[in-house]
């Protein structure tokens, strides 16, 4: 679910999302509020669009940890302007360029990405839409190969994708060295298929950790685990 105003309003800060491709949805609401930051230095959100995820990593952690977010599109000036409004624009940077020309100076402790999916879907017409959706302008290799070269050794990749696209994502992370150790299915209701999964890559194998939510309840309304996951954020819970 996307939201159509021009400004979302949280409880400790406000995205405008009228200049980005993607707006403010779901997807980037629960990955933000699902990633684990304890103990966390630094923290790479790839493909940041509005800033939204960004903005939810500096809420969860202290002031000391350093967020840093990457963006190719043009939606890197409305990212910056919302950096930039936030109470947490000393510890905030955008960098307008592709992930694969990033160069940081030191590696990450947490990447973190609402990465394009659908890609051999039907393509949407709008083209800046497309090349925010869709494995166009970054692809699942892309990702894999920064997290070779910025991911620090003890550090994690954390990301929400549909249940298809999160199969071969997996299975291409396995050939990085990376395995999954945290999954959270992600269902309209409790009698509805996945829509989506929330993953948490590491180069130390453990066993994977399963877990379930539910958008609503079979009465229609916010189920307890969600309202109880985005609570921080939403002004309605």
């Amino acid at each position: 679910m996307r939201d159509k105003s021009p400004v979302m309003v949280f409880k400790k800060f406000s995205v405008r999302h009228d200049r980005v491709a993607m707006k403010v949805g779901t997807d980037g609401v629960l990955l933000g509020a699902w990633t684990y930051v304890e103990q966390v230095r630094t923290i790479l959100d790839i493909g940041t669009g509005s800033g939204l995820i960004a903005l939810m990593m500096a809420q969860r952690t202290p002031q000391s940890v350093m967020v840093d977010a990457v963006e190719a599109a043009d939606d890197a000036a409305q990212a910056k302007e919302n950096f930039e409004a936030s109470p947490w624009k000393h510890r905030l940077r955008i960098f307008h360029t592709s992930l694969q020309r990033f160069e940081p100076t030191a590696t990450y402790d947490l990447m973190v990405t609402n990465p394009p999916y659908f890609i051999d879907s039907l393509k949407p017409p709008e083209e800046k839409r497309k090349l925010a959706r869709h494995t166009v302008t970054l692809n699942y290799g892309d990702i894999l190969e920064a997290t070779d070269r910025m991911l620090h050794p003890a550090g994690r990749l954390n990301l929400i994708l549909p249940p298809a696209e999160s199969i071969e994502f997996g299975s291409n992370a396995e050939k990085h060295g990376l395995y999954c150790i945290r999954q959270c299915a992600f269902r309209s209701r409790p009698n509805k298929m996945p829509m989506r999964y929330l993953l948490e890559f590491s180069h130390h194998y453990s066993p994977l950790s399963k877990s379930e939510i539910f958008l609503y309840g079979m009465d229609g309304k916010p189920s307890a685990e969600y309202r109880s996951l985005t609570r921080e954020f939403y002004l309605s819970f």
